[in-house]
């Protein structure tokens, strides 16, 4: 398991239509691109996943689509991860950045939690967002991964009842999800 992990994108535009090509854009150059600014600020880039996103815009009353990539970041400080989200940040044009640093579930600083379920296209994603406005308050919005359609939600650990049952909404079933505990922040 890592330190920590960056969700991020290099896209600026809002995109609306699932069939959009802009999200079949791999990300490679901007993997590249974020391993070294990783690098260069003295922590070690390790994997990184291709994401498809759906995020709840308040400003469109709307879900929007985002293909993105999760960073795994080892040897990082909490200093260092927000720094790096920063910088990943201004370099892309991004109005935030997500982090979420591992801890023990007992650390005082476990207030977020990130819950990862087999099995959950990005359709479900996307139409369940639609459908429940208490978990697109909490949630924000959510990514599968590209390969293996792994689901991954971060929150609060105070909402975790209502990642729970918006997992259930979509089919999931939580006895199948992996909940694991940290510090979450969007830097922006």
């Amino acid at each position: 398991m890592p330190d920590a992990e960056i969700f991020a994108t290099n896209n600026t535009a809002v995109i609306t239509d699932p069939q959009d090509p802009r999200l079949n854009t791999p990300l490679l150059r901007f993997a590249c691109e974020v391993r070294g600014v990783i690098w260069a600020s003295g922590a070690d880039p390790e994997q990184s996943s291709l994401l498809d996103g759906v995020f709840w815009s308040s400003d469109l009353q709307a879900a929007t689509y985002e293909r993105s990539r999760e960073f795994d970041v080892d040897d990082v400080t909490p200093g260092q991860l927000r720094d790096i989200a920063e910088l990943v940040r201004k370099r892309f044009e991004q109005e935030s950045v997500l982090t979420f640093e591992y801890l023990p579930a007992e650390s005082p600083r476990a207030t977020a939690v990130e819950v990862e379920l087999p099995g959950v296209d990005v359709t479900r994603l996307h139409d369940g967002l639609v459908a429940d406005p208490e978990a697109r308050d909490v949630l924000f919005g959510g990514s599968v991964t590209v390969r293996g359609g792994k689901l991954i939600l971060v929150a609060d650990r105070a909402d975790t009842a209502v990642v729970q049952r918006f997992v259930g909404t979509l089919g999931g079933d939580w006895s199948q999800a992996t909940v694991y505990y940290g510090a979450r922040e969007f830097v922006g």
